[in-house]
């Protein structure tokens, strides 16, 4: 008994987001100065349309730590991987979702 074949699924390929589109991704690290102007620089090198004033910050209970939510205008799944690399390799940055 054979199934009938189906089409290879590429992961990079497909996907569910709509180019372009609003993609905010969350940043965080220690709270310490320059980190929102870190990641919003980066932010800037890869989405020349970023607005600054759209950034959220949302420090921790204790208040050591600080979550940067930024809004980029994402054009592809390469520039967004390109943006997670950039920010998971900054020194300041823990985490990236």
């Amino acid at each position: 008994m054979t199934s009938p074949s189906t089409p290879q699924e590429n992961p990079r390929t497909d996907s569910l987001i709509e180019y372009p589109s609003l993609f905010p991704i969350k940043v965080m690290g220690l709270k310490v100065d320059g980190m929102v102007h870190a990641v919003t620089a980066i932010a800037e090198q890869f989405d020349p349309t970023f607005d600054a004033t759209t950034v959220e910050l949302r420090e921790s209970t204790g208040g050591k730590y600080l979550g940067v939510t930024i809004t980029v205008t994402a054009t592809s799944r390469e520039q967004l991987d390109e943006i997670y690399r950039t920010l998971s390799s900054h020194p300041m940055v823990k985490v990236v979702l």
